[in-house]
């Protein structure tokens, strides 16, 4: 059961699919507000879409127009003003580009809330995870409260140098 004060939003891979494309970059994520409230303060609507990268003439862009990575930060700056206080993000940096990843890194090492995230950027998880649970396979679960090299190191401690397999990808034949 959830608790009365949790406000959960999540985000799968499908996150393109919620925007408008006929809206510009600034009614998509204010609703033409001059002002956003984030948490217990006032933000100017300007400024808070400056701080994904969206500056001067491309606060009107047109969001069906933008590119992939754009989308992306448009979708972010949205989540994050949810006012929610437990995001779910599933594979939130497939497809990203690097401002974008910078900017959800950002927004996640900022953010008041717990954020539940499904991904295998080892990279990523090093620098926003303060806790790991793992699947380390015959259906056992492990909770390590760090980041994701530090559960690597422990996996490596508690079963043993082959615990860490990394995929071998066969070479694609006949395409």
């Amino acid at each position: 059961q959830i608790g009365d004060s949790v406000n959960m939003v999540g985000v799968g891979q499908e996150r393109m699919d919620e925007l408008d494309p006929s809206k510009t970059v600034f009614q998509e994520i204010t609703d033409e507000m001059e002002e956003l409230e984030l948490g217990d303060k006032k933000v100017l609507s300007r400024a808070y879409l400056s701080w994904f990268g969206f500056r001067g003439a491309m606060q009107q862009a047109i969001v069906g127009n933008l590119s992939g990575g754009e989308r992306n930060r448009v979708q972010l700056a949205k989540l994050l003003k949810s006012g929610a206080n437990f995001i779910i993000l599933d594979e939130p940096t497939n497809d990203l580009d690097t401002e974008t990843l910078r900017s959800l890194e950002e927004g996640l090492l900022n953010f008041a809330g717990c954020a539940l995230v499904v991904s295998h950027d080892r990279f990523f998880l090093d620098k926003v995870a303060t806790h790991i649970l793992a699947c380390e396979g015959d259906s056992n679960w492990y909770w390590y409260p760090g980041n994701y090299q530090e559960y690597e190191e422990d996996k490596v401690a508690r079963l043993g140098e082959t615990s860490i397999k990394r995929i071998k990808y066969a070479p694609l034949v006949g395409m």
